[in-house]
C-alpha cells in the first residue's frame, strides 16, 4: 500500500472577505499522478498555492508524511515539494542552463546540481542540444519543458502543475503530458495537476478531485468521473 506524502484536512482559505477554499480534503499518495479539475475559480490554483506556502490558510492543517506542517515556500522546497505555476514562467534573458542552474538553487553543492541537471535532461533530450540558447528563444512548447525540467532539479518528490498545457498546440499538449507521465514513471516523483484539457489529464491520473466554488464536490477514479454527469453539471454551474 503506498504512503500518503501529502495531506490537506478541512482547508479554508480568505482572499479578502471571499472564501476561496472551503473545508477542502485532498490527499496524494506516493508515486501517483493526481488531478484537480473544476470551472475557473473553483479554488484549484489556490490549492496548489497553499501546500507552495503563497497563500496563508484561515484554518486546516496541511500534513507531510502524517506531521502537521505550516507551508513556507523555501521550507516547502526542502521538504521534497516544487511548483510549476501557469504561464511558463522562465527567466527569459538567462540561458536554457541558466534557467536549470536556477532550479537548484537551494542545493548548495555546485557538483550535485550539476549532476541533476545531467539527469534531468536525460528526460528532456531536446534542451540537452539548447543549454546556451536564450530561453525566450524557445518554442512555447519548449518553454514548457524547461520549466518542467527545471522543477526537477531539486529532486522533488512532490511536483505541483498548475496549467502546464494552457496556450499549447494540440500536438505540444499530447507530448507535454506524455513527459508528464515519463517524470512520474522515470523519477517516481508524485504530482499533483490542475489542468483544464479534460480528456487528456485524466488519461494520466490514477485519480482526480472536482472542485466547484471553493469545495471538492467529488473524487473518484478517472473511469468512475467520466462515467457520471458531474463534469457537465459542475461546468455549467448546475451541481446542487
Amino acid at each position: 500500500m503506498s504512503e500518503t506524502l501529502l495531506e490537506l484536512k478541512n482547508i479554508a482559505v480568505y482572499y479578502g472577505g471571499v472564501r476561496a477554499l472551503d473545508g477542502v480534503q485532498i490527499k496524494l499518495d506516493e508515486g501517483e499522478i493526481v488531478a484537480l479539475m473544476g470551472p475557473n475559480g473553483a479554488g484549484k490554483s489556490t490549492v496548489l498555492k497553499t501546500i507552495f506556502g503563497l497563500t496563508p490558510i484561515h484554518s486546516g492543517e496541511v500534513l507531510w508524511h502524517e506531521k502537521r506542517i505550516k507551508p513556507v515556500t523555501y521550507e516547502v522546497i526542502g521538504l521534497g515539494i516544487s511548483f510549476v505555476p501557469q504561464g511558463r514562467q522562465i527567466f527569459s534573458s538567462l540561458t536554457v542552463l541558466e534557467n536549470l542552474e536556477m532550479g537548484g538553487y537551494i542545493v548548495r553543492d555546485k557538483k550535485e546540481v550539476k549532476r541533476r541537471i545531467s539527469e534531468v535532461l536525460e528526460t528532456f533530450p531536446l534542451l540537452k542540444h539548447k543549454l546556451k540558447t536564450k530561453s525566450s528563444m524557445l518554442s512555447g512548447g519548449g518553454q514548457q519543458m524547461l520549466a518542467l525540467a527545471r522543477g526537477l532539479i531539486v529532486d522533488p518528490k512532490v511536483l505541483l502543475l498548475d496549467e502546464p498545457s494552457l496556450g499549447l498546440a494540440p500536438k505540444i499538449v499530447k507530448e507535454v503530458f506524455q513527459k508528464i507521465k515519463e517524470i512520474n514513471e522515470r523519477h517516481k516523483t508524485a504530482i499533483m495537476i490542475v489542468e483544464h484539457n479534460i480528456k487528456s489529464v485524466l488519461s494520466i491520473v490514477r485519480r482526480a478531485y472536482i472542485l466547484d466554488k471553493g469545495r471538492v464536490a467529488i473524487e473518484g477514479a478517472p473511469e468512475s468521473i467520466l462515467g457520471s454527469d458531474v463534469l457537465e453539471k459542475v461546468f455549467l454551474g448546475k451541481l446542487e
